[in-house]
């Protein structure tokens, strides 16, 4: 039994996966018809033994989003979590955890609005960009602000036929400069250049084609030819320039996302390279602080 058949169920109660080698088993249910479960039955303040990792792994690929609830983890126990998926990133600009700075804190005092609230793919703005993040709530205000997520392989699979073929092969600048340059230093802009991605990357363990561009870091194509006959370089350009932002507006299509609302100790747990997600500013000036640790995936091809 495959993790998508364990997790599908036909009555309100959770399917209950239990792999024979895993001492305990969890359960996962199904959050949207397009992306998403939610964990249950396990207990993340207790080391998980390499089975249960494996089985989360193969959950996580599948499902691109797991919720786990009521997870009242310490800083230590965050980040040693995290690494059991994969070596931490440290992000150059935000604001750390004093004792572990591949935690980084998000959110702030209530002084000035967030700036999450762009559809994005964290950090594809590097040469190598992540896996997977893992966030969990330390604060929340009462009502709003939830996090949307997008299941960017459907995006790419519901796309014409035509214009699949016009994006085949293409490649996508990724730049940290338009969401981050006023927080770097030329040091740091030194090591960070543009990257160059393909527009549509092959998931490496599903195997997956995947629509990878995104508003938050994505600037331009960097090997776009018009297959159309053009009268000068201005219809080009207008023609580069409408197609990247018709790809940068399939992640606004419902029937690919699902939504979050967060409470306090709840950790969302998601795949960088097969999502974007959507941080809503709508509860401002009330505060939400998180923690986020990012662990570091491969170069996409």
């Amino acid at each position: 039994m495959t993790i998508a058949q364990a997790s599908e169920t036909t009555t309100s109660a959770p399917a209950v996966v239990r792999p024979s080698a895993l001492q305990s088993s969890f359960s996962l249910t199904r959050i949207s018809p397009a992306l998403g479960a939610e964990v249950g039955n396990i207990d993340l303040t207790a080391p998980l033994d390499d089975d249960t990792i494996a089985v989360l792994r193969r959950a996580l690929v599948e499902h691109k989003v797991l919720v786990f609830r009521d997870q009242d983890i310490t800083p230590a126990q965050h980040v040693a979590l995290a690494r059991r998926f994969g070596e931490l990133e440290v992000h150059p600009t935000f604001p750390h955890d004093d004792a572990f700075p591949e935690l980084v804190l998000l959110g702030g005092d209530g002084s000035k609005p967030a700036m999450e609230n762009g559809y994005h793919s964290d950090v594809s703005w590097r040469e190598v960009p992540s896996m997977a993040s893992m966030l969990r709530c330390v604060q929340c205000p009462e009502i709003g602000g939830d996090t949307v997520w997008v299941n960017m392989a459907l995006a790419y699979e519901k796309l014409p036929e035509h214009r699949k073929q016009q994006i085949e092969g293409l490649l996508a600048v990724h730049d940290v400069l338009p969401a981050f340059g006023n927080k770097m230093t030329p040091e740091q802009r030194k090591q960070f250049p543009p990257a160059i991605h393909p527009v549509v990357r092959t998931h490496p363990e599903s195997g997956e084609k995947i629509l990878y561009v995104n508003g938050g870091f994505a600037t331009h194509f960097a090997n776009f030819q018009s297959r159309n006959a053009v009268r000068g370089a201005f219809e080009a350009q207008s023609e580069k320039h409408d197609l990247m932002e018709y790809l940068l507006r399939q992640p606004a299509i419902l029937e690919y996302q699902m939504r979050l609302r967060w409470r306090p100790n709840t950790i969302a747990f998601w795949d960088n390279r097969s999502t974007q997600h959507y941080a809503i500013q709508d509860y401002f000036p009330a505060v939400r602080r998180m923690m986020r640790a990012t662990i570091i995936g491969d170069r996409p091809f």
